[in-house]
């Protein structure tokens, strides 16, 4: 009978910081703020209120959430807040999404446990 390895499990904050990035990436309109974003190297919120068409009070919203996960900062220069992207806050999902592809891409059937006796 194979050994099995006694599974590793991430830490809390692990994957505590990979749900907020998933959850921030959710909506439609967070993902078409962040391509927004990679199209320049910086801009003014009213730059982004804008392009996606959606109220002022949206669009903060949504750069809320943004802001809470990391993936965006913003910088205020007044009368302006300036918002950019952080691609080191995308670590942890990007170490998350690696595993897996890296996963994918040896034996599938290496990873699935049958137990003794049965088939698949």
């Amino acid at each position: 009978m194979a050994d099995l390895a006694e599974p590793t499990l991430m830490p809390a904050a692990e994957a505590d910081a990979i749900a907020a990035l998933a959850k921030a990436l959710a909506h439609p309109a967070r993902v078409r703020i962040i391509a927004f974003l990679l199209s320049r190297p910086g801009c003014i919120g009213g730059d982004i209120v804008d392009e996606v068409g959606l109220a002022q009070s949206t669009v903060s919203e949504h750069l809320r959430i943004l802001k809470a996960s990391g993936l965006v900062v913003g910088t205020f220069e007044h009368p302006r807040i300036c918002y950019a992207l952080d691609p080191a806050a995308l670590a942890p999902l990007q170490g998350m999404i690696g595993a897996i592809a890296a996963r994918a891409a040896g034996d599938g059937a290496a990873n699935c446990y049958t137990p003794a006796g049965r088939t698949r």
